[in-house]
């Protein structure tokens, strides 16, 4: 493993949002802080700092995890995609998105961030969750004003429009 010296800077190297980004930080900068501070993905909040709220998930190749958790450093060569990379900056919002605000499923909008990025990754692996499943899912994040209902009926939305769009989809010609 590359040893990285306390108190030197170190260019960090990654994929967001689909584009090669780099910037120093020092080996101890949170990715929270990496990505806010010196890439400019602002929709990427911090609440807690201590991986309880959510507010600041991300995903990291994939997989949403808390950037407040983990050092900028660990995330060298991986794919990193925040909320500015769930629908194209002039772009219509993703569906995900849609049925957030079709449902009222966002007030303040602190977390809102993190609970769609955790949704989004739940989804891609869970095309058909039940309402206690996804509660289940949600309680890694806290918010203080939709009571979380809305955001359930956003995500079971979401699910159903997804799995009926892929039952529409024709199936591949066979020779």
């Amino acid at each position: 493993m590359k040893q990285i010296g306390r108190d030197s800077l170190h260019t960090v190297r990654l994929q967001l949002n689909g584009t090669a980004r780099s910037a120093p930080c020092t080996p101890r900068m949170l990715l929270s802080d990496f990505l806010r501070e010196r890439l400019g993905a602002t929709g990427t909040h911090v609440g807690c700092e201590h991986g309880v709220c959510g507010a600041c998930t991300v995903q990291i190749d994939g997989v949403a995890g808390r950037s407040c958790m983990t050092l900028a450093v660990q995330a060298e060569g991986r794919h990193v995609a925040t909320v500015e990379g769930l629908c194209d900056a002039d772009g219509p919002l993703s569906d995900l998105q849609e049925a957030f605000k079709r449902h009222h499923a966002l007030q303040c909008g602190f977390c809102t961030a993190g609970i769609l990025m955790s949704c989004d990754d739940y989804l891609r692996r869970r095309s058909d969750p039940s309402e206690a499943e996804v509660r289940d899912m949600l309680s890694g994040h806290l918010c203080r004003c939709t009571g979380y209902t809305p955001i359930v009926q956003a995500v079971l939305e979401t699910a159903a429009l997804r799995r009926t769009a892929a039952g529409a989809q024709p199936l591949p010609m066979e020779n």
